[in-house]
């Protein structure tokens, strides 16, 4: 069976990665926390999600992901829906049912074969216009939490700006050295100063012996938890699937890495079980991909090792855990941040040379693909759409409005080609629609 060849190759190539490798794929799985900790630990201080469950279910989870794709895939909140509970100060069973409700979506989706059709009919520079996106996202939303706090806080020794540029500065040196352990340097720095804190302070309290105890919670689907799910919906669709999948071809060529049907039944799947037990909705995510690849991931071994390290703290430590996760320094957070979005932002460079719809099969070479010729005016046409798609969500800081103004330039430029063609002129050069 194919499926399982694959699982027995990615088994392989975990266990060679990680023997080769193995500080760069450790380093590699902690590449997504700038965007994990501050989201888990808010829904958890303010009773949305339980963090104890959160960490088990979501180590699972990383633990499957692992062994079933065998690429450094995320496993990260749902920004939309953690965003909304956090404002609103959602129930515990109104944040889950709300992952619920994307679940079910996203599973009918993917069943049904939708999922891929959308996939089909979506132009590649729209798909490389919301992972740009995304991208400068991470980089304006780490570079304004860095520069918000701290305008007071010059004084505080453990978290301040000299950490960030401490931390900007080993970035800029070390972003040629692919196995420098990176992120692996900055969370043990981070950790050691959140132990300091906690432990001099008199209003926190250091992690303490408390085993995980499961419980059972029947999800809340009111007006607000359907509203939160229906917001998340395009997030999850486009970057969490799509771009996702499109990111992991590209930078894991070599390997067998999975469509938008799986990771469909994947964020279903994850949705579907956790939100019985309290657990925080997740999903996959370009942006997590592009930030453990960054960071030394090349394998699914990196996050199996993150998702048994969540599982231990979740099952011994669990909710005393919230004042150390707390204290960890946002300098260094936002730095990785920044990080990451730069790597999810630099896929834009192969919309004109290497993206996946510029290959064609060639009769010369039997089976092989060759790439195709691409004209400055399809050049200037491509970029336009992916920085139309890309400036949608930077305004309004929303994929599906990016997403519909790509699509809307893409078919403005198809319906332009229509009508030269049915005029008899479709030979000719024309002028851009934008003067790009």
């Amino acid at each position: 069976m194919p499926f399982m060849s694959n699982i027995k190759r990615l088994h392989r190539n975990n266990v060679a990665t990680l023997r080769s490798q193995p500080l760069a794929e450790i380093s590699g799985s902690l590449g997504d926390l700038g965007t994990l900790l501050p989201l888990m630990i808010t829904l958890a201080v303010n009773g949305s999600i339980s963090l104890s469950t959160t960490l088990v279910f979501s180590g699972f989870f990383n633990l499957a992901t692992g062994v079933l794709f065998g690429i450094p895939l995320p496993v990260q909140p749902m920004k939309a829906i953690a965003a909304a509970a956090i404002a609103s100060h959602a129930s515990e069973r109104e944040t889950v049912a709300a992952g619920s409700v994307v679940a079910i979506v996203v599973l009918l989706l993917s069943i049904t074969g939708l999922l891929h059709w959308i996939t089909r009919v979506i132009p590649i520079p729209v798909v490389k216009g919301i992972q740009f996106g995304a991208g400068l996202s991470l980089i304006i939303s780490a570079g304004t939490s860095l520069l918000q706090p701290f305008a007071h806080h010059w004084d505080f020794p453990l978290d301040n700006l000299v950490w960030s540029f401490a931390a900007f500065l080993l970035l800029i040196l070390t972003q040629k050295a692919s196995r420098f352990p990176y992120a692996l340097i900055i969370f043990v720095v981070g950790l050691v100063l959140a132990i300091i804190y906690v432990a001099t302070s008199a209003h926190t309290y250091l992690p303490r012996f408390r085993v995980w105890q499961p419980y059972f919670e029947l999800p809340w689907w009111s007006a607000d938890a359907i509203g939160m799910g229906v917001a998340q919906l395009p997030l999850t669709t486009l970057n969490s699937i799509i771009a996702a999948s499109a990111l992991a071809s590209d930078l894991l060529p070599d390997l067998p890495t999975p469509g938008v049907t799986a990771l469909g039944i994947s964020v279903a799947a994850m949705n579907l079980l956790g939100c019985w037990f309290g657990a925080m909705p997740v999903c996959h995510g370009a942006g997590g991909l592009a930030a453990q690849y960054r960071f030394g991931a090349r394998s699914g071994a990196s996050i199996i090792l993150l998702g048994l390290f969540k599982i231990l703290l979740g099952v011994i430590f669990g909710e005393t855990l919230l004042d150390l996760l707390a204290a960890f320094p946002k300098s260094l957070l936002g730095i990785m941040v920044i990080a990451a979005g730069l790597e999810l932002a630099k896929v834009g460079q192969s919309l004109n040379h290497g993206a996946s719809d510029l290959w064609e099969a060639s009769v010369d070479q039997g089976q092989h693909k060759r790439h195709r010729d691409v004209s400055d005016e399809e050049r200037s046409e491509r970029w336009t759409v992916m920085l139309m798609t890309t400036a949608g969500i930077l305004a309004f800081k929303n994929d599906a409005v990016g997403f519909v103004a790509g699509m809307l330039c893409h078919w403005a430029y198809k319906t332009v080609d229509w009508v030269e063609r049915r005029r008899g002129h479709g030979t000719g050069e024309r002028t851009p629609l934008l003067n790009t």
